[in-house]
């Protein structure tokens, strides 16, 4: 099989995005220091801070294995003709393009999905048991993933039946119909996700009366900020590491603490978590990313639209019809490249607008301490690594390190 320059081109991407994300793993494990940073003696014991370590160690080692196993079976998919065996064998079962993407669609995710389950499997009950963090037992594990391919058929499959007519029914403005159709649907599942998909997953039960209660709807009066569901979530049914969300928008947009913070923080701790959350609200930071992406999902579809036909594409994958279902994968993959560089491009934006939500929280709350023991406790509880590499964090953070953001806030 010869290859042609867009193979060529998509082939070395691959290969150096690879190395990249190796020398990114590497340069992060060299970094570690045998000293606990001063800032952290109240909080971790010299025992936590080297388990915090071999965390990190286990963690990048397991990904190395996952990145070389999976890139190892693309190639192999690639190269042994495997896009267009399934292609040809889709083709044969039904002329209907909607149904040949359908098809095509699901046999690749179901492949992946189950060369994928030994390595989350032993993620899950063998890493994250091994560190004290995993709850979720074999019967949850199992209904997540009968639940998540019930979603994916109910919701997926009609979406994606849905881009294929679009961008085969329109010509030249395709793109243009598949990029309004694509941004409606994420905005309607900003409002069906809080409320009918998500708690399918886990348990929402609004926060019980309290002290803790109290202070979150006087501070949310405070800052003028209308708080109308706040829930707490059954983290502890899969994970003890703990965390704090905002979903939706609007009259349904819902703040979520996972049960395991609120047992391991402070009250006034709590507050400061939630403060930061309303930051991101009230610094327009959600609205900003959603603008971005509607405009990032814009110019991927004009230039989607420009490969879609074009049968050299098609020719680099060793596949010997042109269809919208392969177009759609080849492109991504061709793509990839710049997608990597507004990933990276996207985090510098979001850790910016994570110092900007600290400073928030510290200015409308008055109190910088709860603010920097919370970020201790999220750290040490979950076993995060203290002393990132600067390119590493530039690669793959989406929010600052948390030293950074401790000395960001002791300086306001």
């Amino acid at each position: 099989m010869e290859m042609n320059i867009y193979a060529w081109v998509i082939l070395l991407t691959l290969l150096i995005s690879t190395g990249l994300d190796f020398l990114a793993d590497y340069l992060n494990i060299k970094n570690l220091k045998n000293d606990l940073p001063a800032e952290f003696k109240d909080v971790y014991s010299e025992e936590k801070y080297q388990k915090s370590q071999e965390y990190l160690k286990e963690r990048t080692r397991f990904g190395l294995i996952s990145t070389i196993f999976s890139t190892i079976l693309l190639l192999g998919f690639w190269f042994f003709g495997g896009f267009n065996y399934v292609d040809l064998w889709v083709r044969s079962l039904t002329e209907n393009y909607i149904y040949q993407g359908l098809i095509y669609m699901s046999v690749l995710l179901a492949a992946q999905s189950i060369l994928g389950m030994p390595f989350s499997i032993y993620s899950t009950f063998v890493i994250e048991e091994k560190y004290g963090f995993n709850k979720t037992t074999v019967s949850t594990f199992i209904m997540d993933r009968i639940k998540s391919i019930l979603l994916g058929a109910v919701i997926g499959l009609p979406i994606l039946a849905g881009l294929l007519y679009m961008l085969n029914s329109f010509g030249e403005y395709s793109w243009l119909y598949g990029w309004i159709g694509l941004t409606v649907i994420s905005f309607a599942l900003q409002f069906i996700a809080p409320r009918w998909i998500m708690p399918l997953f886990n348990k929402f039960t609004p926060l019980e009366d309290g002290d803790l209660k109290v202070e979150i709807f006087n501070y949310a009066e405070k800052v003028d900020y209308s708080l109308k569901d706040l829930f707490v979530m059954d983290g502890s049914k899969r994970s003890a590491k703990s965390n704090a969300f905002f979903t939706g928008f609007g009259k349904n947009k819902r703040i979520a603490l996972f049960d395991t913070l609120i047992e391991k923080h402070t009250t006034g701790e709590l507050v400061a978590i939630l403060a930061h959350e309303i930051g991101h609200f009230k610094k327009k930071h959600i609205i900003k990313s959603m603008i971005i992406s509607v405009l990032h999902t814009g110019a991927l579809f004009y230039i989607m639209s420009l490969f879609l036909s074009h049968k050299p594409l098609y020719d680099a994958f060793f596949v010997e019809n042109i269809g919208l279902h392969t177009g759609l994968i080849f492109f991504t993959m061709l793509f990839s490249p710049i997608e990597n560089v507004l990933s990276v491009l996207m985090n510098v934006f979001s850790r910016k607008n994570e110092f900007e939500a600290d400073r928030y929280a510290v200015e409308t709350t008055g109190k910088k301490e709860d603010m920097i023991d919370a970020l201790k406790k999220l750290s040490e509880h979950n076993l995060s690594n203290l002393t990132p590499h600067k390119f590493f964090v530039f690669m793959n953070y989406s929010h600052p390190p948390v030293l950074e953001r401790i000395r960001a806030i002791k300086s306001i």
